[in-house]
């Protein structure tokens, strides 16, 4: 082997190793990066405005959804479980609203808002446009509106205690807590 091709070889290796080792720095950054990002302030579960219900918010792939977790009344003047008698569907009326999902697909944003999403009022069977915000550790700020934010309205959601009884858990019990 000529003296040219073995120096051409020692600097290959050189260069692969250093490849190597920039290419597990990246790895490292990025993993260690990803286990040390603090989760979103607006998971758990929060109160509505009114007070009569709570939506527990989680992360649903790469965004965040809620489903309806507690009910103050999750049962009819009948006593039977509460149905999203509103929905504009037919086949979906008989749904229990217990465990609904009331919103999805909301993307994080850089200004530390989630939007991109859509919320489900079933009181009155419409979906809307949100987006929401931490306002404090125990405070959210929901932003519904009808493409237009500028159009929208905020409303104040509480956070609740993380052992707030589940609504399904409830009606299975009888309790109308």
């Amino acid at each position: 082997m000529s003296s040219l091709s073995l120096t051409s070889t020692r600097k290959l290796r050189v260069i692969a190793a250093g490849g190597a080792a920039a290419c597990a720095l990246v790895i490292h950054t990025t993993i260690g990066s990803a286990i040390a990002q603090e989760p979103p302030q607006e998971l758990g579960i929060w109160y509505d405005d009114t007070g009569r219900g709570a939506v527990k918010i989680s992360q649903c792939g790469t965004y965040l959804c809620g489903h309806i977790h507690w009910l103050k009344s999750p049962l009819n003047s009948k006593g039977e479980p509460l149905h999203d008698a509103n929905n504009p569907n037919p086949n979906a009326r008989m749904r229990p609203v217990c465990g609904m999902q009331v919103f999805g697909q909301l993307t994080p944003q850089g200004d530390g808002t989630w939007d991109g999403g859509w919320i489900y009022d079933p009181k009155v069977g419409k979906s809307y446009d949100v987006e929401i915000k931490s306002a404090g550790a125990d405070v959210l700020e929901v932003r519904g509106y009808a493409g237009i934010k500028m159009f929208g309205k905020t409303l104040v959601w509480r956070k609740a205690p993380d052992d707030l009884p589940n609504c399904d858990l409830a009606e299975a019990n009888g309790s109308k807590r």
